[in-house]
């Protein structure tokens, strides 16, 4: 069976070792459909060619680059007509142009098209989206949510197709790994991710003001927000005890998450956001690090015992975790291992590839009925 993914989320490196385990899978033949570039704010990401074994990668313009939901692949009538694919993975938000347009493309070809969502509020959009959207519906019969709240809003706005519940990424555990010897250092907590309001930093920093003791905070990423934590760090006295990093590299990630005592994520839902995945957690979980999160949409399921959960905003309660943590070493090992091992079952390349190739092989079959199992019903 010979399908074809559409992303631009491909244009990493490290998420290439999905397409390589998928292209894993016995019965599928790959090709993916990737951007030259994807530009986020104001940083332009190429395309990183570094994991590339086992499928055809095809590299094409993009009108509209860093329009989230307008941007589409002027060209794709033309790949799909090479390639012929029987399965159409679109792997972007039903009500955005790109999956309308390739979802059309796709039912031109003779291919069953599919799409992924993260989108995990009930919202109404405005046309011409939500015309987008109802067809998109119409044309679809499978389709991958990210959250377990996404497929409660598929079915909530009448999507009556297959619907299976995968992360949209895993991780590799070979290069997630834990540290083998760790060094005596101060208690180190670590942040990776954008630098915007919804993220919770402020919380973090007021939490770290009623800490006390002895601690350090790595923060990785960029953002709007960043001035505004720099300023704050220095009026609270604490620059000494801070550092920031920007732009990792995907592959020097690893490094970064073994170098920490607990990896934090303190996100706050917002009338129009709350957290999707939050996939730092399964990164920093698969290098055997204890990790924190507040109680923002999907958090608590990515989670699940291999970590503390704090009511959102609450810095009093996540200061309290950084404290249990700091003065328990064997509750950071047991979740560290607890951690390891659910990333193993649930939340590498290859169960999300997988797990993914059962929905396309479902879909090429052609079943009139849809089953009643769910594919990662087990990730709660």
């Amino acid at each position: 069976m010979h399908v074809i993914i559409i992303s631009k989320a491909f244009v990493v490196g490290e998420y290439q070792r999905k397409l390589e385990a998928l292209a894993a899978q016995p019965g599928i033949e790959l090709t993916a459909v990737v951007p030259t570039s994807w530009r986020e704010a104001s940083h332009n990401q190429r395309l990183e060619l570094a994991h590339t074994l086992g499928y055809r990668l095809v590299s094409a313009p993009l009108a509209f680059n860093g329009y989230y939901h307008v941007h589409f692949y002027p060209t794709l009538d033309r790949i799909l007509g090479q390639v012929r694919p029987e399965v159409c993975h679109i792997d972007e938000e039903p009500y955005n142009l790109a999956t309308w347009l390739a979802a059309q493309a796709a039912n031109r070809c003779g291919a069953k098209p599919l799409f992924f969502t993260w989108q995990n509020l009930l919202r109404r959009y405005p046309w011409p989206f939500s015309a987008m959207e109802k067809d998109v519906y119409r044309h679809c019969r499978a389709a991958i949510a990210g959250n377990s709240e996404a497929v409660r809003v598929l079915t909530s706005k009448g999507f009556h197709g297959r619907q299976a519940l995968i992360p949209q990424f895993g991780v590799d555990p070979d290069v997630f790994q834990p540290q083998t010897v760790r060094p005596e250092r101060t208690f180190t907590i670590g942040y990776a991710g954008r630098l915007v309001e919804q993220k919770g930093l402020p919380v973090l920093l007021r939490a770290l003001t009623l800490l006390g003791g002895e601690w350090r905070l790595h923060i990785c990423g960029t953002g709007p927000l960043q001035a505004q934590l720099q300023a704050s760090i220095d009026s609270l006295g604490m620059a000494g005890r801070v550092e920031f990093f920007q732009h990792i590299p995907s592959d020097d990630m690893p490094a970064f998450y073994q170098g920490l005592d607990a990896l934090v994520l303190p996100s706050l839902t917002r009338p129009n956001w709350k957290e999707q995945f939050g996939r730092v957690l399964i990164e920093a979980m698969s290098c055997a690090v204890p990790v924190v999160g507040s109680d923002s949409g999907e958090i608590p399921h990515v989670i699940g015992e291999a970590g503390l959960i704090t009511p959102e905003g609450d810095a009093r309660a996540l200061a309290d975790a950084f404290a249990r943590l700091r003065q328990d070493s064997q509750l950071c090992a047991d979740f560290g291992t607890a951690g390891r091992a659910r990333v193993l079952a649930h939340y590498t390349h290859n169960r999300i590839a997988a797990d993914t190739a059962a929905v396309y092989h479902w879909l090429a079959a052609g079943a009139e009925t849809v089953p009643e199992w769910d594919i990662a019903d087990s990730v709660v």
